[in-house]
């Protein structure tokens, strides 16, 4: 079983679709019991930082989070949550990643939206998609690169598209929205 951490933030209801489009089934719950049974866990987001970070805080789910030993991918706000701290409300994160997740600086062209590609990609998460192949962002603050970047964008500066340490991955873009190449990742990681 795939668990999707509920909690205060968007995009739930896109990757639960995504998931069960693979074939996968899903639950999204905030249980502890279920979350620590569940194969893989994808911990998704659509928010703001602070915010989110204390919802997690008041259910005691940022500790939870932490001790999962299964694969976990974060996406969005979620590869921003699993970082050190973030330039959005000031906000200290889970510190999966000792990672600093910062504002784009302020131009015209801020949230970074559409399709961009991706250059030096490595790790399993990407197995069978090519150097330069392009992917779905929508944010405003990126984690920079550090020794956990699997995958690298350039957007007004080059940020860790996608990050991985032991057990967790996370991904800046919405691979449920970044068609074949988003279904691929995916699939991926429910199959690691």
């Amino acid at each position: 079983m795939i668990a999707i951490v509920k909690y205060n933030a968007g995009n739930i209801k896109s990757v639960e679709n995504a998931v069960k489009r693979l074939g996968f089934d899903c639950v999204v719950t905030d249980d502890e019991d279920v979350l620590r049974a569940a194969s893989k866990v994808i911990f998704p987001g659509v928010g703001e930082a602070k915010s989110a970070m204390s919802y997690l805080h008041e259910r005691k789910l940022d500790e939870l989070i932490k001790s999962l030993t299964q694969p976990v991918l974060g996406i969005c706000l979620g590869l921003q949550l699993m970082c050190k701290h973030s330039e959005e409300g000031d906000t200290n994160c889970l510190g999966i990643f000792d990672a600093e997740v910062k504002k784009f600086p302020p131009l015209d062209i801020v949230p970074h939206m559409g399709w961009n590609n991706l250059t030096e990609i490595k790790g399993n998460l990407f197995n069978g998609l090519s150097e330069n192949d392009n992917v779905y962002f929508v944010h405003s603050y990126f984690a920079a690169l550090s020794e956990y970047t699997l995958a690298v964008c350039d957007y007004i500066v080059p940020f860790s598209a996608a990050m991985q340490k032991n057990n967790f991955y996370a991904t800046q873009f919405h691979p449920e929205k970044s068609a074949d190449m988003g279904e691929r990742i995916l699939k991926n990681f429910l199959t690691l």
